[in-house]
């Protein structure tokens, strides 16, 4: 059989959609999307994007196949079991997409290569499940005019939404750090709820690849699985926040900053950075810090440091950022 009839006849039923069309598929073949996260969010948001025709994605990923990944995640098998996520996956897209475009980048996204990953691509899907990591990307698409599909999923519910673009931030809807730092691990995940809105964070990148009306950019969708209902709200005109408080890498710290390490020394025996001062969050005071040079407030995930930004805040009128330090600290 002809290989160009073959290719062709992949994307039949999505060409007789008068709203795609051949205009449409070729539209899709010439994208570059970037897939931040190749876990439960990102294994559907990167089979349906590959599967849609989509000519190039760039997916980062630091984790590797873990057991428990397996029921929710179906691009693994237990073959991939301790092997790079991205790795696994460019097997698997290659095999359903030969001509796909894929860079797969075994790194975890974070401020210092957060421009460089988004500057060339059209669009981004958060899929990461990181506070930091998509307050960096929403900080990132907000100044490049990107487009930012971000989800987060939880026990039997979830959202996803789509920010930038030049609507509102993901700081605009949500300007206040979480209350609860609860995730998959310890409050568990049903597998068809992440499959369910990764779905949907592909459907619309394709929504917004091919311009259909009307436009989601600037709409939360949500979704309760335990009690069966559906929500969402436009979020268009939401403001955003008049002091952000971003997170920064740490290429960005200089010898001028003060960085305050909140984590105990049984959790972090190494600091964030050698010269950071240990201040626990419970002792910490607006007080204790310098109003003359930058405070870098440093604890795992950042969310801790986040929260202690915004008590804080009221009392301090310097400059505040957060640094997500990670297993290395």
């Amino acid at each position: 059989m002809d290989q160009g009839l073959c290719h062709m006849s992949r994307f039949d039923r999505q060409i007789a959609l008068p709203e795609v069309g051949a205009e449409g598929q070729a539209k899709l073949a010439a994208a570059h999307v970037l897939v931040v996260g190749a876990g439960g969010l990102g294994s559907p948001v990167l089979q349906y994007l590959a599967g849609a025709g989509l000519g190039e994605i760039t997916v980062m990923d630091g984790d590797s196949v873990e057991a428990t990944n397996l029921p929710r995640q179906p691009l693994y098998t237990p073959a991939d079991i301790g092997r790079y996520k991205v790795d696994a996956a460019r097997e698997r897209l290659r095999a359903m997409a030969p001509e796909l475009r894929l860079h797969p980048h075994a790194r975890d996204l974070t401020p210092d290569n957060v421009t460089a990953a988004v500057t060339p691509v059209d669009l981004v899907i958060d899929a990461a499940d990181s506070h930091a990591v998509s307050y960096t990307l929403s900080d990132c698409c907000q100044r490049l005019g990107r487009d930012l599909i971000s989800a987060s999923a939880l026990a039997q519910s979830g959202y996803v939404g789509v920010f930038c673009g030049g609507g509102p931030s993901l700081r605009a809807v949500f300007p206040d750090p979480p209350s609860s730092a609860a995730t998959c691990a310890s409050s568990g995940i049903m597998g068809p709820v992440v499959g369910v809105i990764g779905a949907w964070q592909a459907q619309l990148a394709l929504k917004l690849l091919l311009n259909h009306q009307p436009t989601p950019r600037g709409r939360l969708f949500s979704m309760d699985f335990a009690g069966l209902q559906m929500g969402g709200f436009d979020f268009s005109t939401a403001e955003e926040p008049s002091r952000p408080v971003p997170f920064i890498g740490r290429n960005a710290i200089t010898d001028e900053d003060y960085v305050v390490e909140l984590r105990p020394e049984q959790e972090a025996p190494t600091p964030a950075v050698r010269a950071a001062v240990r201040i626990l969050p419970e002792a910490l005071r607006a007080s204790d810090l310098p109003r003359d040079r930058r405070v870098v407030l440093a604890c795992h995930s950042g969310l801790r440091a986040w929260r202690m930004a915004a008590e804080i805040a009221p009392e301090f009128a310097g400059e505040i950022v957060l640094l997500a330090a990670g297993r290395r600290g």
